[in-house]
């Protein structure tokens, strides 16, 4: 019987999920549902909270156990929930001992005898390595996700996520082609590469690799490899070797998404950003140089503490300056023991409203960028049997069914402000 497994958050999370599933299935786990939890905002944690509620209402005799970094880092919160039966730390839930122990934890805890077991989350600072999950593909998607790091040694003043990740350690190159071949042999024409901290790759290796050397590495050595795409990146951080590449290998996708989180340099400095906001634009307007056909996307924040008007206006005006097309807009959310908790807040409604401007502003960008691609040649891989993304990750309506996973070449010939429309 197979296990259901909600997952919420990243890209990473939706890798790790699909390594639950098998470990949480060979350890007969087949009558539970596994919930792995995103705990970015307070709005991801209470979004994940609810799901738990709602799917022990619709199926009470199901056991549900709560994963990922939510758990991690408020274990207690989802341990007092009547509705969930176990909690599993964001280390133990990538062993596959820890779901024959969670069977085992059931087993006894259905005769009243494991009660005080119920928590299974250990201090996730202290795991210094990360290994490869060898998986096959991800149940349902076009596109292989390959975890090559976790964990950030960062510590911005608004994030939580580096204490329910810990520090930051990467995957030895070796075992990521291996993993990546794996996944090519198994029919993925595409492979995204996910980490915490993508560009902080290899600092915990011997001989420190950068990012650009293991996508250099992956390149050479999958020939069949179709795509290479990377996850979110942090400008700051990028490399000789990995800016070569973009100009020098077709392969590795014209589409970066960049961890900016705000225009304004003052508030970067209270965010305590390793950048400042002319780094951003000299990086985005170098990377264009190498590759002029690159779509940029960011994370943006709206709302942070002590942020005034004018401050927020610099965020507005950055998605011009970097030329970005994909933002992801996020009003700022105190997260319990972080700095920016204890600054002076901006009131919510005010952030919302910020955050809804900075949405229309990206808005904007994506109905331009749309319109420029009216008139090209596209090679989409489907997704569904009627949609896609090109190279660039926009998405693309098809005008007659492909197999998802497959690449083919497209017109353009009209967008709805949302996606293209291939002929």
């Amino acid at each position: 019987m197979s296990v259901e497994v909600v997952t919420f958050g990243c890209r990473l999370n939706t890798y790790e999920s699909e390594v639950i599933r098998r470990n949480a299935e060979d350890a007969g786990l087949g009558d539970a549902v596994v919930v792995n939890t995103c705990a970015v905002t307070a709005e991801a944690v209470r979004q994940a909270r609810q799901a738990i509620r709602r799917l022990k209402r619709e199926r009470p005799d199901t056991r549900i156990l709560v994963t990922g970094c939510a758990a991690q880092t408020e274990p207690d919160t989802f341990a007092a929930m009547g509705e969930v039966d176990r909690v599993i730390g964001n280390e133990e839930k990538m062993r596959a001992e820890a779901w024959r122990e969670t069977r085992a934890y059931l087993a006894r805890d259905a005769f009243g005898l494991a009660s005080e077991e119920k928590v299974a989350v250990n201090d996730i600072m202290a795991i210094r390595e990360t290994a490869a999950h060898l998986i096959d593909g991800l149940d349902g998607r076009a596109r292989a996700f390959v975890q090559v790091q976790n964990g950030c040694d960062h510590r911005c003043t608004f994030c939580i996520i580096p204490y329910g990740r810990g520090n930051s350690r990467s995957v030895p190159m070796g075992e990521v082609v291996t993993q990546i071949r794996r996944v090519v042999d198994n029919g993925f024409r595409e492979v995204v590469l996910t980490g915490v901290d993508l560009t902080s790759y290899g600092q915990n290796l011997p001989g420190a690799p950068r990012l650009g050397t293991l996508v250099k590495q992956i390149l050479k050595h999958v020939d069949g490899l179709a795509r290479l795409r990377l996850s979110s990146i942090d400008s700051v951080e990028a490399d000789h070797d990995l800016l070569d590449a973009f100009a020098t290998d077709a392969r590795l996708m014209p589409h970066l998404h960049l961890s900016l989180q705000h225009g304004d340099d003052l508030i970067l400095k209270r965010m305590k950003r390793r950048h400042a906001r002319a780094d951003a634009i000299a990086f985005c307007d170098q990377v264009r140089r190498l590759r002029p056909d690159v779509v940029f996307g960011g994370d943006i924040i709206a709302g942070f503490p002590t942020e005034t008007e004018a401050m927020f206006a610099r965020s507005l005006d950055l998605v011009d300056d970097c030329g970005l097309t994909f933002l992801h807009v996020f009003p700022f959310s105190a997260r319990p023991g972080t700095p920016a908790a204890r600054m002076p807040q901006v009131r919510r409604e005010v952030g919302k409203d910020r955050a809804r401007r900075l949405r229309q502003k990206g808005e904007a960008a994506l109905a331009a960028h749309l319109a420029a691609q009216v008139g090209t040649r596209r090679r989409v891989l489907a997704e569904t049997r009627a949609s896609g993304r090109t190279e660039h990750f926009t998405p693309v309506r098809l005008d007659a069914p492909i197999e998802p996973g497959v690449i083919v070449e497209v017109a353009v010939v009209a967008h709805d402000g949302r996606q293209l429309i291939a002929a």
